[in-house]
């Protein structure tokens, strides 16, 4: 049963503003999709769930299932992996696109691998990489469904590990995008941080000379907007220019995502502005710190009848800048009774924070373990039921 609970300790921490009028903004852009993680609140929404091929940006649901694997300790990063001379044969040369200069034969970690993948967006490192977790390229592809299933990527699929065009097959939205971008800073920070915010990588001999062939990350923010240190590019005649971009100012995190773009040029520009407008546009009223109590929520079969629900970071409200918003309503959504047990830490419930400009919607977590009830326990609860007593 779906229980939704008036908050009043979150109505009481909230005061009003007048409403106000979002801050303008528009974009030649076709998809255009900016959130703040901070609240949840979308900033900006241009057709956000049209359905479209990712081109390399699928890159990031690959890197997402190795950060799942590596942190489930099934993947390590020192596993050395072989260049197979099919694979490298499909793809090499220009016809290939992106490349990381693998060599026929060579060995290569699975800690490079990943920088050739999230950095230079190679489509080689990307297929050498699926075969040697999966063995294959089409099982690696059934993992990376199974997990974005998991983590919530209702409206996409993907057919190739580096979205290669597939005839239609591979397909995104814009907060697909966005999710799985969050479900890689949220859920596997130390990787993140290890790998999208590089600006180089070096792989790879040039013919003839022999030099070192470094390449540059292509993530148009990296440099040019505080903060920002993700995620992922994409280009294909097919898709045009687009990527997915996060950046943190003063504990405030943004992601953005643009796709249809003209040309590289524009994705730069179109970029760097929306983000900017993000910051700068909007702010935040901090509602409640990492770890404070927000309310509480009813367990069904527990060692415990209820337990506490916490922020699990720091929770804020998102509202233009130097004007404020009207609040409307705030209230705890959870899917309850909640079944024991349940792990601390686990995310249960969320604050939904109703202002003239939407929902805001924020996880909250269990503020503690709360134990499956004995047999004895059990029997009791349920006498007390069968005699209306619960």
């Amino acid at each position: 049963m779906r229980a939704v609970l008036l908050s009043s300790a979150a109505a009481l921490t909230l005061s009003t503003a007048a409403p106000a009028a979002a801050p303008p903004y528009d974009t030649p852009a076709p998809v255009a999709y900016l959130i703040d993680l901070s609240s949840g609140a979308e900033l900006l929404v241009k057709d956000a769930n049209r359905r479209m091929p990712p081109a390399s940006m699928a890159k990031m649901m690959q890197t997402e299932l190795a950060f799942e694997l590596i942190d489930q300790g099934q993947l390590p990063l020192a596993k050395m992996c072989t260049v197979q001379p099919a694979t490298w044969q499909k793809w090499h040369g220009p016809a290939a696109g992106s490349t990381m200069f693998l060599s026929p034969g060579e060995q290569v970690s699975v800690e490079n691998l990943l920088h050739g993948v999230v950095t230079l967006s190679g489509n080689d490192a990307a297929i050498v990489l699926a075969e040697c977790v999966a063995g294959t390229s089409e099982a690696f592809v059934a993992q990376e469904n199974a997990l974005a299933k998991k983590i919530g990527l209702t409206n996409s699929y993907f057919g190739t590990p580096n979205g290669w065009p597939d005839n239609g097959v591979t397909m995104v939205t814009a907060r697909d995008l966005a999710k799985l971008a969050r479900a890689s800073i949220e859920r596997h920070p130390a990787l993140y941080r290890k790998f999208y915010a590089q600006t180089s990588f070096t792989w790879g001999k040039t013919l003839g000379s022999g030099a070192d062939i470094k390449q540059d990350n292509r993530n148009p923010l990296l440099g040019r907007v505080p903060g920002a240190d993700g995620l992922k590019t994409g280009h294909t005649d097919e898709a045009g220019y687009g990527f997915v971009g996060s950046a943190e100012q003063n504990g405030r995190r943004l992601i953005v995502v643009m796709a249809g773009m003209t040309s590289f040029n524009q994705r730069i520009a179109e970029g760097v502005r929306l983000m900017n407008w993000g910051f700068n546009a909007w702010t935040t009223k901090p509602l409640y710190a990492a770890g404070a109590r927000v309310g509480s929520a009813k367990v069904q079969l527990g060692s415990a009848k209820e337990v506490s629900l916490v922020a699990p970071g720091r929770i804020a409200l998102t509202m233009p800048a130097g004007l404020g918003s009207q609040i409307k309503s705030t209230r705890i959504r959870y899917d309850g009774p909640l079944k024991a047990p349940i792990a601390k830490g686990a995310h249960v419930a969320d604050l939904v924070v109703t202002t003239d400009h939407g929902p805001q919607v924020m996880p909250l977590v269990a503020g503690e373990a709360v134990a499956e009830a004995g047999f004895f326990g059990r029997a009791w609860i349920g006498l007390k039921q069968m005699l209306g007593m619960a």
